[in-house]
This record gives structure tokens, sequence and C-alpha cells, in this order.
């Protein structure tokens, strides 16, 4: 493992993010029909619990692949979060991080734009990416 890896892997992600992103779908009108059928028949409690469900079940399905990919890449999983002491912490080390996230990466709100850019090589996030309007222009040309 590279020092930029040893760098990221020792930020520890949280296994769970307590946020949720929306998420729009677009279905047709008999599927959608069918699906407040089976909430009607109380299969479930409301449309977004059988997305839910069945995201979380095709999600188990492909488990293997998606486990075999996020080693392969060397991918976060969960939530990571970068505050302005850690990405100090990097630039004082003379080192940057390739932030790589499945799932929800955020820059504390207190961390100055010119210090985002020192420290991060790149940012690929597969989810959420949050941080301030600054931090995110300075970081535009890094964001894959």
């Amino acid at each position: 493992m590279d020092d930029m890896q040893q760098k990221s892997a020792a930020i520890e992600p949280r296994q769970r993010a307590g946020e949720t992103e929306k998420m729009t779908v677009n279905v047709g009108v008999v599927d959608l029909g069918q699906v407040d059928l089976l909430v009607q028949e109380g299969f479930y409690s409301n449309r977004s619990d059988l997305v839910r469900t069945a995201l979380r079940n095709q999600l188990a399905l492909h488990a293997d692949t998606l486990k075999q990919t996020v080693s392969r890449r060397t991918l976060t999983v969960g939530l990571q979060h970068f505050s302005r002491a850690d990405l100090e912490q990097v630039v004082a080390a003379g080192q940057t991080l390739q932030v790589q996230v499945v799932g929800l990466a955020r820059i504390a709100d207190d961390v100055p734009p010119v210090l985002a850019r020192a420290a991060i090589a790149s940012v690929t996030v597969l989810g959420a990416f949050q941080a301030s309007p600054a931090v995110r222009r300075a970081l535009a040309d890094r964001i894959r």
C-alpha cells in the first residue's frame, strides 16, 4: 500500500451514514399501480418502503461483485468525513489524498479551499459529495 492509500485508510469511515439522499425513479403507470396495490394490501408501508426493500434485495444479490469491486479499487464504503485537522495533517506530512468513496464523502465546513486543494489530489464518489461551495469550486478539476 502506498503512502496515499495508507493515509486514506488511517481516516476511519463510518459504516453507516445516518443521512439519506433522494432518488427519483420513473416507472410506468401499470407498475406504479401494482406498487400502490401492494401498499394498500399491507405488504409495504408506502411506495418508498417497496423501493428501499427492492434496492436492498438487489444489492444483496450482487454483494459478492460489489465486495470484489470495492476491494479491487480500494474504495471506502460508508461515510468518509475529512476534518480540517485531518487535511492539515496530510499537508504537514507532505502527502495528498485520493478520495475514493462509495457512499458519502464529506469535507468539514471549516476547511478553507486552499487547504482542500493542497491536501486532495482527486475525488471519486459513487453516492454523494458534501463540501462548501468554495471547496467544490477549488476541487472542481479534481472531481471525477
